[in-house]
This record gives structure tokens, C-alpha cells and sequence, in this order.
């Protein structure tokens, strides 16, 4: 009996695009993003809060809490989102790198170093099923992240204009 194009596969199971993505899916930082929304937000608002651990301090040197209570917390807040940035640029482009090698119509791969690169067009069996798991799967992931920047960015906009007027 032949092989279907699907049971056949060259590539190396771990830089497979769909097994890629099963295993950032299960890592601990990205699936933050797959959590119900309550939970992906107490583990940013987590990040936030140690991030003062940091911000704090330096914000406490420059504007000291007793006699401009508002900058410190404006400066302490601020540097304390630039760490929720930074995980969220980690989650965005790790998300995106997984969506892109699904979505491409050939694979990348390594059979046993860098120096042995080769293509493998994929049967449009498993393209379809890759377009699938980025519709239904990784797209809605991207958009959360998505809406969280543009939070982010709401609060760094609504903040400037408090540190303006005072």
C-alpha cells in the first residue's frame, strides 16, 4: 500500500511547524496566552508587581514618595509595564514565528546541523491542516496579545497626560 503525503515526513519531529507549535502551546511562559482571560491577566498584573521590585526603588530615588506621591507612582508604574512589555514582545514573537513556519507552503529544516539545510514542500493535505491551527488556534492568541498592547499602550498614553497636567 503506499504512503499518504502526511505519513511520509522528512523533517525532524522536533522542528516539525504543528509539533513546534504543541510544545510552545505547553511551555510555561506561552501558555500564559492560553489560559482563560482571568488567569493570563493575574500572571501579567505578576509580572507587573515584581517589576516594581525594580522600578520602585529608582522611582523612590528620583521623585521621593513623601513629597510627590503622584510622579513616583506614575515613574514606579511606568518602568514597572516595561517588564510586562517585554513578556509580551517574548510571547508576540514567539507566537508569530510559530504562525509564519505554519503557514508557509515549504518547511525549513536541519537534518543534523546548520551547515545541512533542506525544503520540504508540504502535501496540501497538511497545509490545509496547518492554515487550520493558525485560523482557529494561534490567530485568536495573537489578537489577546494584541488588545493587551494596545492596554498597555492606553495606559502609557493615560499616564503621560496625568504626569502633564500635575
Amino acid at each position: 500500500m503506499p504512503e499518504s503525503p502526511t505519513s511520509f515526513c522528512p523533517v525532524p519531529e522536533d522542528q516539525q511547524p504543528l509539533n513546534e507549535y504543541e510544545q510552545l502551546k505547553s511551555s510555561w511562559l506561552f501558555n500564559w496566552t492560553t489560559q482563560p482571560l482571568g488567569q493570563y491577566s493575574r500572571k501579567l498584573v505578576w509580572v507587573w508587581v515584581w517589576g516594581w521590585v525594580i522600578s520602585g526603588p529608582i522611582a523612590a530615588a528620583s521623585f521621593p514618595p513623601s513629597k510627590l506621591p503622584v510622579k513616583f507612582a506614575l515613574a514606579g508604574s511606568g518602568g514597572a509595564l516595561f517588564f510586562v512589555l517585554l513578556v509580551l514582545m517574548r510571547l508576540w514573537l514567539g507566537w508569530w514565528y510559530v504562525k509564519d513556519r505554519l503557514n508557509q507552503d515549504t518547511v525549513s529544516y536541519e537534518e543534523s546541523g546548520w551547515y545541512d539545510g533542506q525544503v520540504w514542500d508540504k502535501p496540501p493535505e497538511v497545509q490545509m491542516r496547518d492554515r487550520l491551527v493558525v485560523s482557529y488556534q494561534i490567530k485568536p492568541i495573537l489578537n489577546r496579545l494584541h488588545k493587551t498592547l494596545l492596554i498597555l499602550a492606553g495606559l502609557v498614553v493615560s499616564g503621560s497626560l496625568i504626569w502633564l497636567i500635575i
